[in-house]
This record gives C-alpha cells, sequence and structure tokens, in this order.
C-alpha cells in the first residue's frame, strides 16, 4: 500500500514538473537555474495545440509587450481608420477686417501623433478662414486628459529636468510627442560658440543656454543636453563641442508642461503667418463651450499608422496617449486607461488575470502571463477585419527597425513577427509575444515573460532572444 502510495506521489510530482521543463523549451528552460522566474507558452492557433511551456498562468511583468494590449483594445474601439482631430475654436466669428473679438482656443484631440507639421496645417486654415488677428488670448484646452499624473520615476523627474526624450510627460493637448527639439550647428570659426536654432520655428521657443564650442575640422562632436525648469520656464542647456566640418545635430528632450509647450510653439507659429494675439497665450483645463465653432481643424494619421510607430519603436508616449483617450470621462488618468485596456480583455476568452497600470508597459506593477498573451493574439488572429492591421505593427527580426533582435537562425528571422518588452527597474524585466508560422504554412502565437529578482544578475537580450531561436526553430520546422 506504502509503495503505491509512493509511486501516485511521484507520478503526481511529475506531472507537476514537467509543465515548468516542457521539452521544446529546453534551451530557454535553462534561465530558471540562474533564479530567474518565467512564464512561457507556444500554441498552434489552428488546432489551439500547445507546443511548449513553462509556468503558463504565472502573472508575471510583460514590460512593453503590454503595448500588445493598447494596440488590441485601440482597434477594438475605434478601427483601423480612426483619425483623431485637433481643432482652432471660438465663440465669436472674425469680423470682415479678419479681427478675432475674444479668445481663440486650442481644443487638444488626444493626437499622439500630433507634430509642428500639422500645427503649421492648422494656422494656414485658420487664416484661410479670415482671421488676422485675435484680440483676445490663445487657450490651449486640455480638458480630455493633463496634466496627467506622473507614475515612473523618470516621468517623474522629468518635471523638473530630463536628459531623455522617452520621459515625456501627457497631455491632450500634446504636440512633437511633448518634446522641445533644438538644431546645434557648428560656427565657422573654431573657438566661436555652436550655432543653437530651434527645429520648429526661426527662433528657439524655449531658452538657451549654449555652452557648446567650435572646433576644427574632425574634432570630434560630443554634446550634453539637459532639459531644466527654471522661474517656470522650461531652458535647454547644452555643453560639448562640434567640428566645424560636423554635420549639424537635432537634440531631443521632454518638455516639462505638454500644453504650454503647445501653446508656446502655437503662439509662435501665429506669430509667423501674420496673425496677431494681442493676449498671448495660456494654458487651461476647461473645456470649450457648447456654443463655440469649428475655425479650423486638421486630422491626425490613421490609427493603423499611429499603431505601425507605438509599436515599432516601442514609443511610450503614443501608447499612454491611446490609452487615455481609451478613457469615455474627462480628466483620465493612466490607471483608468490601464483600467480600459482590462475591460477589453475581459471579452477574451480563456485569457485569465490582468493588470495593467499603463497601456505603455512602463509601470512595473502591470501583470499577465504567457497564456493570457496568447489568448490575447489568438483573439485577434480570428478577427480577419483587424488582424492585418495588428500584425503588421510587430517586427519582423530580419527587416525589423530593432537591431538587438537581429539574432538567430534565418529560420527564426523569417518566420517569427514579434513585440519586445525592457524593463530594469526595480527588478529585470525580458519580455517577447508575437506570431511564427511554420515549415507547413500554420499560423502559431508565443509569448515568454522573464522577470529577474534582487539576486538575479544582468539579464542581456541574447541571453533570451538566442535560446528562444533555438527552440522556436525546433517547433516551425516539425510542424
Amino acid at each position: 500500500m506504502r509503495c503505491c502510495l509512493r509511486s501516485a506521489v511521484a507520478l503526481l510530482l511529475l506531472c507537476l514538473i514537467l509543465p515548468v521543463h516542457a521539452s521544446d523549451f529546453e534551451t530557454l528552460s535553462r534561465l530558471l537555474d540562474k533564479g530567474f522566474r518565467i512564464s512561457a507558452e507556444a500554441r498552434l492557433l489552428d488546432e489551439d495545440r500547445v507546443l511548449a511551456a513553462i509556468e503558463p498562468q504565472r502573472l508575471l511583468s510583460p514590460a512593453s509587450v503590454s503595448k500588445n494590449y493598447l494596440a488590441a483594445a485601440a482597434l477594438d474601439r475605434w478601427g483601423p481608420q480612426h483619425r483623431f482631430t485637433t481643432r482652432l475654436v471660438s465663440t465669436r466669428e472674425p469680423d470682415s477686417h479678419g479681427v478675432l473679438q475674444g479668445d481663440l482656443i486650442l481644443d487638444g484631440g488626444g493626437d499622439p501623433a500630433l507634430t509642428s507639421e500639422d500645427l503649421w496645417r492648422l494656422v494656414q486654415r485658420l487664416y484661410q478662414a479670415g482671421v488676422r488677428r485675435v484680440n483676445g488670448r490663445l487657450l490651449v484646452s486640455q480638458w480630455r486628459f493633463g496634466p496627467v499624473e506622473c507614475l515612473t520615476y523618470d516621468r517623474c523627474e522629468a518635471r523638473e529636468r530630463t536628459r531623455h526624450a522617452y520621459s515625456a510627460l501627457l497631455s491632450s493637448a500634446g504636440v512633437n510627442y511633448g518634446n522641445w527639439c533644438v538644431n546645434v550647428a557648428p560656427a565657422d570659426t573654431p573657438g566661436e560658440p555652436a550655432i543653437v536654432t530651434g527645429c520648429d520655428s526661426q527662433v528657439a521657443i524655449l531658452a538657451i543656454d549654449n555652452g557648446v564650442v567650435t572646433r576644427p575640422d574632425n574634432s570630434g562632436t560630443e554634446i550634453s543636453a539637459v532639459r531644466i525648469t527654471r522661474d517656470g520656464r522650461d531652458v535647454m542647456r547644452l555643453s560639448g563641442q562640434i567640428s566645424t566640418n560636423a554635420h549639424p545635430r537635432d537634440i531631443y528632450r521632454a518638455s516639462a508642461d505638454p500644453a504650454d509647450q503647445m501653446a508656446l510653439t502655437l503662439l509662435a507659429m501665429l506669430d509667423q503667418a501674420g496673425i496677431a494675439v494681442s493676449g498671448g497665450a495660456d494654458t487651461t483645463q476647461q473645456a470649450p463651450s457648447s456654443e463655440a465653432t469649428t475655425l479650423a481643424a486638421v486630422d491626425g494619421k490613421p490609427l493603423q499608422e499611429l499603431l505601425l510607430r507605438t509599436m515599432n519603436y516601442s514609443n511610450n508616449y503614443m501608447a499612454d496617449m491611446l490609452a487615455l483617450n481609451l478613457v469615455e470621462a474627462p480628466r483620465a488618468d493612466l490607471r483608468s486607461a490601464g483600467a480600459a485596456i482590462e475591460a477589453f480583455v475581459a471579452g477574451i476568452p480563456e485569457h485569465g488575470p490582468v493588470t495593467l497600470f499603463s497601456g505603455s508597459g512602463l509601470t512595473p506593477e502591470n501583470r499577465t502571463s504567457a497564456r493570457g498573451a496568447n489568448a490575447l493574439l489568438d483573439s485577434l488572429y480570428h478577427r480577419p477585419s483587424l488582424f492585418p492591421s495588428f500584425v503588421a505593427t510587430l517586427q519582423s527580426p530580419a527587416n525589423g527597425v530593432m537591431r538587438f533582435i537581429r539574432r538567430g537562425s534565418d529560420t527564426f528571422q523569417r518566420h517569427v513577427m514579434l513585440k519586445t518588452g525592457t524593463l530594469n527597474q526595480p527588478v529585470t524585466v525580458r519580455a517577447v509575444s508575437g506570431y511564427f508560422r511554420t515549415a507547413r504554412g500554420r499560423w502559431g502565437a508565443f509569448s515568454v515573460l522573464i522577470n529577474g529578482t534582487d539576486s538575479t544578475p544582468y539579464l542581456s537580450w541574447s541571453e533570451v532572444l538566442d535560446p528562444l531561436a533555438v527552440d522556436l526553430e525546433r517547433m516551425i520546422d516539425n510542424h
């Protein structure tokens, strides 16, 4: 009896162990020996058959693989051809002399890819509508959302200073991805200060502290840039050197207040277009009056193009802007944006639990499982009207814009489409999720979430992609 009981216990333990070290993830599973936590699964989609798994229901941080959820929810809500509209409105009409007696209001439409070029087109349409002078203020309305509470260290720090572009803050009236841009060019004579101009105007819109010195030909170019906030105004502080024969450099740094950046940028463009604004510029969280009429409007790019940029470049600003737009009520924040995506996920069969504090994945509290991530991919695969737009946002290792994914055999590089996710704080996260096509042309989905602990070593992408490529190649060849 004891012998039978021992055999039964041994068999039960074996069944529990096998899913953790599934044979077809045998190369990748070696990271378990280094203390990393893994949730992984690969499956065929035409017969819902699991090919390999390592604790597939374990909840881990997906980092930027969270953007898969954002892309799916956005396509489900709006469809691939949706465009966000930015408007200039007023409760008054210009008189016969082109004078607008009242405030001109920019109604921020939440376009995550609104650029200076779009603003210039908007200003030209205002000019074409006959406006030549505004006897009032330029008001930038961010009533939909903004300023949005920062939930990550880099974004919180960017309210005062930043050395990065990716830490951009969020507003429904943002422009240029929440970044200032200045151009640094060499002077004609060594020893002279470099020539610094704005990328978007004839005169730099923000203040410049220029410490870049011009050096002789072939001296090398090294430029350090930090955007600080001083006396309530953004300042770009530059230092270093640029050679006389160097090409001009564009420098991007996140602004402290995207709506204020919009106000200053738009005011400068109105001035360049010959439209005077007597009352200066300001921002507001109030929505335009229901009696306001549209004087000029510009539509952004179709959603499928926005998602291509969001996903290919893992653009955190665009992802969180799109997520905030999913919230129906005004004054949206990142947690309510995550909740809107969670509500979409609740309708995906067999997904299981998911927690999303942002659409970008910058928030380390995000949680999902490999099985859940694959359930999402499976649901899009079975929606012919959305699948082409969704799968186009993923990268092929052979042709993707991110060079670090160009690893593994030719089979892996040309039969796989993926999205990666990376975090280094508070713990290491390396995540990858996407589709593969087998040698017989069958579709499969795979998701791998790897989280470190306080005691695990640094994990490079080569240590993840190289073994994953070996394991996936075997599945691709065998099916």
